[in-house]
């Protein structure tokens, strides 16, 4: 099945556009693609006549290009007709918005229309959905532009059952500041489901990282899903919904998925080497520290530090998630003293965590980061920043990346999130080294490493 234009369509065709209701959800969807991004985009309606300046076609065969897709907001019970036009036009594939399907209880109608396309080899994702966000091309979101939160272009693909879920991922992508390739609300799934995407995106050359919130699978979904996970290469990040009884009707009510058993979801991720988040913040840092670091790890992690506490809380946060905080062997701590300035020589502690104190400066971070990448013992630094300690910088971000560039080992940052030290984690960013904005999301970026599959 080929969903290339779906997600990278030249020409699009919004099926819907209203001439007296301008918040209709396909005028929204036509009007910020005719104005922001790349793809030609025209309006249809059965009527016909004009939308402002531009013409409004009443059918597909009057538009003066082929089309790749079809975004489709109409009634539930004229999307059947619709998707019949597409495919008699030869349009490569749709997003059907249109609700009123399986999750109302009218699971004929979705049936007639799923049995349609797959006939026809005519690949849809929905109904029910938001569709596709994959800027600078293309966004079908319903949502208006001065309501959107945009993240920008990068690596990390979201696929969500849930269009709110998904949203609000991207607010959160945008202030840990995680890129997306694209993401996606699949609705009700009737066509396109997990395990399409997952191969899709497995050979998408614009995507490192796959993030999926998943509700539930239908017959034979879930074991398709497994599958695909055993031959992808890239990382697989899930979080799932319905773990509760309560959780499980909420979910079946909202898009007509089973939740099905959760111990044997989890067990069978765990076994695909699939990263299971237990919550959407888990969900953040998983696909930040994996967007930087494609890799697999022990879990043997080295913390330099610039306060005793922070160092205590890291090294508990790292045991309770089943990384080790190995003590360091004395030939390793002999070297950390003697790259330290001499006011740090006699006060600072060279176990693990190596404690730095509050006189420590940016050359004493740089010199202890330095020696725990050369250490075989350590796989992962986790970098605990106080940018309010007098001798470090803006400038400890930018320095630590050139040395992890020279060095190889991955590093993660742990720095307060807030505006006065956005300078110092830009400095990382440049150097893709994730940042975290809590100890206990630090531990999680590592947990994330030792989890993946991927080497």
């Amino acid at each position: 099945m080929d969903l290339e234009k779906i997600f990278k369509p030249d020409t699009i065709a919004v099926i819907g556009v209203s001439l007296t209701n301008e918040a209709h959800p396909a005028n929204v969807i036509y009007n910020k693609n005719r104005l922001r991004y790349e793809a030609r985009t025209f309006a249809v309606n059965p009527r016909g006549g004009h939308i402002r300046a531009d013409v409004l076609y009443r059918k597909l065969e009057e538009i003066p290009e082929k089309i790749d897709l079809a975004v489709i907001a109409v009634k539930a019970e004229l999307v059947f007709p619709v998707v019949k036009e597409c495919i008699n036009a030869g349009v490569k594939g749709a997003i059907i918005v249109s609700g009123g399907f399986a999750e109302t209880g009218l699971s004929d109608l979705q049936d007639r229309l799923t049995a349609l396309a797959r006939e026809a080899q005519f690949p849809f994702i929905g109904p029910n959905c938001l569709g596709v966000y994959a800027a600078p091309r293309m966004d079908t979101f319903f949502i208006p532009n001065e309501r959107m939160v945009r993240p920008e272009k990068g690596r990390v693909a979201m696929i969500s059952q849930s269009g709110g879920v998904v949203v609000d991922q991207m607010v959160k992508a945008t202030a840990e500041g995680v890129g997306l390739s694209t993401a996606i609300s699949i609705g009700n799934k009737a066509f396109i489901k997990e395990a399409d995407l997952l191969r899709y995106f497995a050979g998408d050359p614009g995507t490192d990282v796959i993030t999926f919130y998943i509700e539930g699978f239908g017959k034979s979904e879930g074991r398709e899903f497994a599958l695909a996970a055993t031959e992808c290469k890239k990382p697989i990040i899930v979080l799932k919904a319905g773990k509760t009884s309560a959780g499980n009707k909420a979910v079946s009510s909202h898009t007509a998925s089973m939740a099905g058993d959760y111990q044997v979801f989890s067990s069978v991720m765990a076994q695909k080497g699939v990263v299971e988040a237990t919550d959407e913040f888990e969900l953040m840092a998983f696909a930040e520290s994996l967007s930087c670091y494609p890799r697999n790890i022990s879990g043997k992690i080295g913390i330099i530090t610039g306060s005793g506490g922070h160092g205590a809380l890291c090294t508990d946060a790292c045991i309770s998630h089943g990384l080790v905080v190995p003590a360091l062997k004395e030939e390793v701590q002999v070297a950390l003293k003697e790259a330290l300035s001499p006011v740090l020589k006699n006060i600072a502690s060279y176990a693990n965590p190596v404690d730095l104190t509050g006189s420590s400066t940016d050359d004493d971070f740089l010199a202890a980061a330095r020696v725990l990448s050369k250490s075989p013992d350590i796989d992962c630094i986790i970098m605990l920043l106080l940018p309010y300690i007098p001798g470090i910088t803006v400038d400890i971000g930018a320095k630590l990346g050139m040395m992890h560039q020279q060095e190889g080992k991955p590093i993660i940052a742990y720095v307060p999130h807030v505006e006065k030290y956005k300078i110092i984690v830009e400095g990382f960013n440049v150097y893709n080294i994730p940042v975290a904005h809590s100890v206990e999301d630090a531990v999680h970026m590592a947990e994330a490493m030792r989890r993946n599959k991927s080497c």
